[in-house]
C-alpha cells in the first residue's frame, strides 16, 4: 500500500485532538520518514528510465538527473 492509500487514515490521526502530544510528535515523524523514503525510492527509479519514458512525463535527461541526485529531504 501507498501512502495516498493511508492518507485518509493519517488525516483522521492528525485530526484528533484526543491525541497526546506524544502521539502526536510520533505520528509527525512517522509521516516525515514516510516521505523521505518514498523520495528516495521515486528519484533512485528516475535515475533508470530511458528517454522515451522521460518524455512521457515531460522531463529531459538532464532535469532528470538533476532531480535524481537531489537529497530525500529536499522538496
Amino acid at each position: 500500500m501507498t501512502l495516498a492509500t493511508h492518507a485518509p487514515q493519517i488525516a483522521f490521526l492528525g485530526g484528533q485532538s484526543t491525541l497526546s502530544p506524544l502521539a502526536v510528535v510520533a505520528l509527525r515523524v512517522a509521516v516525515t520518514l514516510t516521505k523521505w523514503s518514498i523520495r528516495r525510492r521515486t528519484r533512485d527509479q528516475l535515475k533508470h528510465l530511458d528517454d522515451h519514458l522521460l518524455r512521457d512525463i515531460g522531463l529531459d535527461r538532464l532535469t532528470a538527473q538533476r532531480e535524481a541526485n537531489r537529497k530525500f529531504w529536499r522538496v
